[in-house]
């Protein structure tokens, strides 16, 4: 996408708005199937968390992409979709029984990372084979707000627990069918990646009837010019060479999982907001913009940095701005920036804005959720409304006084 479709798309459906780039999306994904492309079966599962609208669920499954859910409520989104449900694996934590009960009756593929629940699950129902998820104590990201797989992550059962998980499936009768890790976001190593890979090779050998291993995900995307990212072509020769030796020495061919997210979304998203005023302080240059994290928590919430573009003024004077919202809160986008000369009423451009982000908005402050348009096919699609003053108070009850 262009400045120019950007600024009609505003024109178009106003502002605050996301906008998803399907190209960038299937570009992503060729990349991926291309660098495991010396597996025989590789299966790609959408992380639907990262990015959930049914529009860009059913995109992706059309190129072929299954799901990974983590809440019963994704899973209908994805079955609303038109996904398979055996092409959909559900990966909670800390839900009920009687959530993961609800979800078996869907049929899609169940993964547990928790004794207690595997045990009840295996003696309630042994008939329905399960995945495992595997804490390798392994951090590859660098981040630990978004790295699972350390020592301290209520995520997975322990690798040093794996005496007790083959006791309760011996007890129970059940059947493990795979097994799953996920060390977290921002792989930076592929070696370190690689060495929870192996600790993962060593728990599946102590089962006999897997159908997949699942390797999780968390591949680095650049955010900003210079950016590092996980190198996905090396990871893919050097773990597909290792896979189709486990696969010999098991005995038969297995599926090699991935759950990308943000690998697959957050390049494809920008997000557009209007300057409302700029202001000058002593200190600083404030550009205050009819957002905040109300709409895009991650820069508060994680520190990350979101390039930001004035669309309208690309050739102007770069100034540094502070990029502010309009919430009664330090609602910070970036500090001292450099950006094109903004003025009131100038359209800024957020990059990587797919993955995490309109997800984890919400109404703070009662302001609405922002719109959602797809641009496929070089046409601007809305893939969902603004919401309303009908919607703020769609379920609330007034009482009488």
């Amino acid at each position: 996408m262009i400045d120019q479709n950007l600024l009609s798309v505003v024109q178009d459906f106003g502002s605050p708005v996301y906008v998803y780039d399907t190209e960038i999306m299937r570009r992503q994904y060729d990349r991926l199937q291309n660098a495991f492309g010396k597996v025989k079966q590789l299966r790609i599962h959408y992380a639907v968390k990262a990015l959930s609208n049914i529009s860009v669920l059913k995109y992706l499954h059309s190129l072929g992409a299954g799901m990974d859910t983590v809440s019963i409520q994704e899973v209908k989104l994805a079955i609303e979709a038109g996904v398979p449900p055996q092409e959909i694996i559900y990966t909670p934590n800390g839900v009920s029984m009687q959530e993961i009960e609800k979800v078996a009756k869907f049929d899609v593929r169940i993964n547990i990372d928790n004794l207690s629940i595997l045990e009840q699950f295996g003696t309630q129902h042994p008939e329905i084979p399960v995945c495992i998820r595997i804490n390798p104590h392994v951090m590859a990201g660098g981040n630990t707000n978004i790295s699972v797989g350390h020592i301290d992550s209520k995520f997975g059962i322990s690798i040093h627990q794996l005496p007790l998980i083959k006791r309760i499936v011996e007890n129970t009768g059940m059947r493990v069918n795979g097994i799953h890790m996920h060390t977290g976001s921002d792989i930076l190593d592929i070696d370190v990646f690689l060495y929870a890979s192996e600790i993962l090779f060593k728990a599946a050998e102590e089962f006999s009837d897997l159908e997949f291993i699942d390797f999780g995900s968390g591949f680095k995307v650049p955010y900003k010019e210079g950016d590092i990212e996980t190198n996905v072509e090396e990871l893919g020769e050097k773990l597909s060479t290792r896979f189709n030796e486990f696969c010999k020495t098991y005995g038969r061919e297995l599926t090699l999982a991935f759950e990308p997210g943000k690998f697959l979304v957050s390049e494809a998203g920008k997000f557009l907001v209007q300057v409302n005023v700029v202001k000058q302080t002593t200190s600083t240059v404030f550009a205050q913009v009819d957002s905040g994290f109300n709409h895009l928590i991650r820069p508060m919430l994680y520190g990350s940095q979101h390039l930001i573009s004035n669309i309208s003024n690309p050739e102007g004077r770069e100034r540094f701005y502070s990029v502010t919202g309009y919430i009664c809160e330090t609602d910070t986008f970036a500090n001292n920036r450099r950006i094109s000369e903004i003025r009131e009423g100038d359209i800024l451009a957020f990059n990587n804005a797919g993955a995490y982000c309109f997800t984890m908005s919400s109404n703070y402050n009662s302001r609405f959720r922002p719109a959602e348009v797809l641009w496929h096919n070089g046409e601007a699609r809305l893939i969902r409304e603004r919401e309303t003053f009908k919607d703020l108070i769609r379920n609330q009850k007034m009482l009488s006084f």
